[in-house]
């Protein structure tokens, strides 16, 4: 009979779509020995619907009776008699869910406050350019090694057949948005951008309904008729599915990069606050990074970017030559 091991992460969208990366490895080393559950947060359980390598997937509503529902979901998941937990998040709540889970073995990270009832706990070190993949795998290294596989999602084929729709053409897609105000390359910038983009390839922006006005804003101040805004319209999946053929995607520090990494699509990252260091860069065969070539003493200013530029002047930001990159994603 398989063994059964869950993986928690109900931290937000990118950081599910890199945890996918433990179940490829769990996957790889044990085939039909091993059956994986994930628990993640409502609203992201889009990005796994019908993955075929989980067994049940676990959605914890954090919005309302937060509580209640994490008592009911660990008197679940003690059921299910795991083998093992292993939690990738580093706060007390998913804590919980690891150690009262009932299962033989937990494992985290040692910077989750109940981490001294794990297991075993491993370090979390950001900041020396470790990728996110590779801390992760030190969580399963016992399990399989210390080699991380890519993260990958799988859109079904009625995210292929919504995808369809605005494939008649040559396109690029552009995720302009970011919740942070410091990671997202300014409006203006992606304005540039676009109109110096080669004018048989059609743009589509991407996003979600939150994302709308900003991309609606960039329709109306480019100069440039095969563009279209799509944020808002197309799920995760699907949008998974159109990054996929795009001739290149053009992305903020941000989930979308997550995106097109986990279907092996062509992406540029654009960093202005943050630094790839931090190990959340892309992981596509075709991939470049993007960041000012001025030597700022204030970059980074913070792991997760501000609101607003802290010393006002945003350099990082608009010191990006968008000539630069074009001629470093398109040249070819």
């Amino acid at each position: 009979m398989p063994q059964r091991l869950l993986i928690i992460q109900t931290a937000f969208i990118g950081d599910v779509i890199l945890a996918t990366a433990l179940i490829e490895k769990i996957c790889q080393q044990y085939q039909n020995t091993m059956e994986i559950d994930f628990l993640l947060r409502k609203g992201n359980e889009s990005l796994l619907e019908k993955h075929p390598h989980i067994r049940r997937l676990w959605v914890w509503d954090k919005q309302q009776d937060k509580y209640r529902n994490m008592w009911r979901l660990i008197g679940e998941l003690r059921q299910q008699q795991y083998a093992y937990v292993v939690n990738v998040q580093r706060f007390a709540a998913s804590g919980l869910f690891t150690v009262l889970s009932g299962a033989k073995q937990t494992i985290g990270f040692d910077k989750n406050p109940l981490s001294v009832f794990f297991t075993r706990r491993y370090p979390h070190r950001i900041g020396d350019g470790t990728h996110e993949t590779v801390r992760n795998q030190q969580l399963i290294s016992t399990l399989t090694d210390n080699v991380p596989a890519k993260p990958r999602l799988y859109p079904l084929p009625k995210h292929y057949e919504q995808a369809a729709a605005f494939q008649q053409h040559p396109y690029v897609c552009i995720a302009p948005a970011s919740v942070w105000f410091t990671k997202q390359f300014p409006l203006e910038k992606w304005v540039e951008l676009i109109d110096k983009l080669p004018a048989h390839l059609h743009v589509l922006l991407l996003g979600g309904k939150e994302d709308a006005a900003l991309c609606e804003q960039i329709v109306q101040q480019a100069a440039r008729p095969n563009l279209q805004n799509l944020a808002g319209k197309l799920g995760l999946l699907a949008s998974a599915a159109l990054m996929e053929s795009a001739v290149m995607n053009y992305v903020n520090d941000s989930a979308p990069m997550h995106l097109a990494s986990a279907v092996n699509a062509p992406v540029c990252a654009i960093y202005c606050s943050t630094v790839p260091a931090f190990g959340y860069g892309p992981l596509s065969d075709k991939q470049s990074v993007i960041e000012t070539a001025e030597p700022l003493d204030c970059r980074p200013c913070g792991l997760h970017g501000y609101k607003a530029c802290p010393q006002g002047h945003f350099r990082c930001a608009m010191s990006i030559s968008t000539d630069d990159i074009i001629g470093r994603t398109l040249s070819s």
